[in-house]
This record gives structure tokens, sequence and C-alpha cells, in this order.
């Protein structure tokens, strides 16, 4: 059986090496705070300095499909279409580009 390979894994509890959900991953996403808690044993988990950096390209894709018009001669609505799509593609699949440590590291 192939096994994943590369960006196409769930993030795993450091701690209790529990596997999350996507849409346990995704609800954790949307929070101000640092840490994550499990939901399998509730401890506090941060993103990795290699997924905070991944992670954030994801939001540079959505804008530049604004270039579209301006290099494709495409219409409005077409672009905003592309935005769209683009925007819930990055959503969906911002998930797998997570990776949980049990303490927080610094960016740089």
């Amino acid at each position: 059986m192939l096994k994943p390979r590369g960006l196409m894994k769930m993030p795993v509890c450091q701690n209790c090496g529990e596997r999350w959900t996507w849409n346990q991953t995704f609800k954790r996403m949307f929070t101000l705070a640092t840490s994550m808690r499990c939901p399998y044993c509730e401890k506090k988990q941060y993103l990795t300095t290699k997924s905070r950096r991944r992670s954030s390209f994801c939001g540079f894709v959505p804008p530049l499909t604004l270039l579209l018009p301006i290099i494709f001669d495409a219409s409005s609505l077409t672009t905003i279409i592309i935005l769209i799509g683009t925007s819930l593609l990055m959503i969906g699949i911002w998930p797998f580009f997570i990776e949980l440590s049990n303490q927080e590291e610094p960016l740089w």
C-alpha cells in the first residue's frame, strides 16, 4: 500500500500521537491564539516554524489572481470566479500544511 508523501498528511499531536481529522484541524486554524488544543488529549500544540512559513504562502496565492486581467485580458467576472475558486482551494488544502510541536518555535 502506498503511503501519503510530502504535504498531504494531516497533523499529528506530538503529545498523544493521534492524527487530527480535516474538520478538527480546520476548526482549530481560525484562532488568534498561538496554540491549538489537541481534540484528543487537550494539550496545547503549536505550529512548527516550517508549517507557519508554508501556511503563509497560502495567503499570497488568491490575491495574485487579481493580476489575471492585466496579464491575460480576462473579464472582471472571470477574475472574481477564479479569485473565489483559488481562495476556496487554499482554505481546503491549508490543513494539510500544518505540522505540530509541543513547544512554540521562533519564526526565524
